[in-house]
């Protein structure tokens, strides 16, 4: 094992990839937490990135470790770490569908918009938390569970919250900015979908956000265009910040997380399966680690970003095959770890959050949620896409209703009966309908899906089983439970017995469908 050097040059090009990643998602976790949420920035400098550090350093040195001890089991030099880094799907999934709510809430109730800002952040703390949990948990058990539930079930809602959440906002703001995000998405989709590559070792994806950058505050000085910041640096975030826990902060939102257990469930949910899926990756790629302790390690690592004071929890990487092929082995982990506990708990981030405006990089974000997409479509079956396809409709419904809120907000609000009133009556926007499928939307997505997966296959009782359950999941009020709120709408935790009637009629019907229809043709093949 020491004959074995710690880096080698491929483990450049993995931090400069991974990093790149990190430091975009880093820029979008500043905009949501300064600007859309408002959270004070000594907090956000001082608090929340030193404790998503400590789970950056955490992770990233075991799964370094992990790679070296590979190597000496097996007697060879190519082994790859696990990529691993800040969960894109939560910081968008916990900031658009559990903080921004409850703050609007909160401030709709007369709470002062600070004081809102910092209960939301309290409750994603304890999402954060309870994310973390869900993992552990599902390291000791989560094999038995996704072994019964469909592929396409699991990933319908990774896609849709990619193309939706990710893909499609970043695309409409790209076209707020065409200046500066244009070009840089251009390039991107050249570099990545193209397979072009330009004519210096520097990775394509540091020469683009030098571009956007370059471009931002080009367009800025000549006073055309301003996506950059306009104030002053601010050096006084500059300094040790080193994380500590704050369990007493959790208890105090636990109430008014409880609407939002859904979401949360099921984000916990599929970063497991998703952690699962990578390590299947890994292993295809060469690299066969330890189920239970790479996923205990990942759980713990979002677990100690909660009780640190950060909503949001860090994950395993998809494309591990990818940095692997870069040439990539222990090293990058170990420097990608290094480098940013650096970054957060220094303050720096502050200077780089001010120098790079989010709409610079933001084409690698739009990347990343398409490569999602594709990767969920190429993962399954062909005959299962329409399967995705219904599943991925909830969380269009879910983008809509955020889309609705903010809309809301920006008109100033008003009363909310009259508001749902109104829409219900235009008959073109099925209001009821988005609320429905809004309530729980990552459920519903899951069920659909495995529904459709069944009717697919013709395994109409496995079909009627997944609806049974979707009754059940709407008499516990996971499902479709809503009720009109401050901000436009807001999540129950209610028993929804109509909704529960409407899934066993389904799972009836189901049930007769091969004692009253007959096969039309062959069954499709993949």
């Amino acid at each position: 094992m020491r004959a074995r050097p710690w880096l080698v040059r491929g483990d450049y090009d993995g931090l400069f990839a991974l990093g790149l990643d990190n430091l975009v998602m880093l820029l979008l976790m500043t905009g949501f937490c300064l600007g859309l949420l408002g959270l004070p920035p000594a907090l956000y400098f001082g608090v929340i990135l030193p404790a998503n550090a400590l789970g950056l350093v955490v992770g990233n040195l075991y799964y370094a470790w992990q790679a070296r001890r590979l190597m000496q089991q097996e007697g060879r030099d190519d082994a790859c770490a696990l990529p691993y880094g800040i969960n894109l799907l939560t910081v968008v999934v916990f900031s658009l569908g559990v903080m921004y709510p409850v703050k609007l809430q909160l401030v709709e109730q007369g709470v002062p918009a600070e004081a809102a800002a910092l209960t939301a952040w309290q409750v994603g703390l304890l999402a954060c938390v309870l994310s973390g949990l869900i993992e552990l948990v599902g390291a000791l058990a989560g094999r038995a569970v996704l072994r019964w539930t469909p592929r396409a079930a699991l990933l319908a809602p990774i896609a849709a919250i990619a193309f939706f959440f990710i893909a499609a906002d970043f695309f409409f703001r790209a076209f707020s900015f065409p200046l500066v995000a244009l070009p840089t998405l251009l390039l991107v989709l050249v570099i990545y979908f193209g397979r072009m590559r330009f004519r210096t070792r520097l990775p394509g994806g540091l020469l683009v956000l030098a571009l956007g950058t370059a471009i931002a505050w080009s367009l800025h000085l000549a006073g055309l265009v301003t996506v950059v910041p306009v104030g002053e640096l601010r050096l006084d975030y500059l300094g040790l910040h080193l994380p500590r826990p704050r369990p007493g902060l959790l208890l105090e939102s636990a109430p008014l997380v409880l609407p939002y257990l859904p979401v949360i469930a099921v984000m916990g949910f599929f970063s497991l399966g998703g952690s699962l899926m990578n390590l299947e990756s890994a292993a295809a790629a060469g690299d066969r680690y330890g189920t239970r302790s790479s996923l205990l390690v990942n759980g713990a690592g979002s677990l100690l970003t909660g009780l640190c004071g950060s909503p949001f929890p860090t994950t395993l990487y998809i494309g591990h095959p990818g940095w692997k092929q870069l040439g990539a082995r222990a090293g990058y982990s170990l420097l990608n770890g290094l480098t940013f506990a650096v970054l957060l708990c220094s303050g720096l981030i502050a200077v780089a959050a001010w120098a790079i405006p989010v709409e610079a990089g933001m084409a690698i974000l739009i990347w990343i949620g398409l490569v999602m997409l594709t990767q969920a479509m190429q993962s399954i079956p062909t005959r299962h896409v329409p399967a995705v396809g219904v599943g991925m409709l909830p969380a269009l419904a879910a983008f809509s209703f955020l889309l609705l809120q903010k809309l809301w907000a920006t008109a100033g609000g008003g009363p909310a009966d009259a508001a749902w009133l109104a829409m219900a009556r235009a008959g073109e926007l099925w209001a009821p309908g988005i609320l429905a499928l809004n309530a729980g939307y990552l459920f519903t997505s899951l069920l659909w899906t495995a529904m459709m997966v069944g009717i697919i296959d013709r395994r109409f009782g496995q079909a009627a089983c997944w609806s049974l359950l979707a009754a059940l999941c709407s008499l516990a009020g996971l499902v479709h439970a809503w009720q009109p709120g401050p901000a436009l709408a807001e999540p129950l935790l209610a028993s929804q017995p109509g909704w529960a009637a409407v899934y066993a009629g389904l799972a009836l019907l189901l049930w007769l469908v091969p004692r009253f229809m007959r096969p039309a043709d062959p069954l499709l093949e993949p």
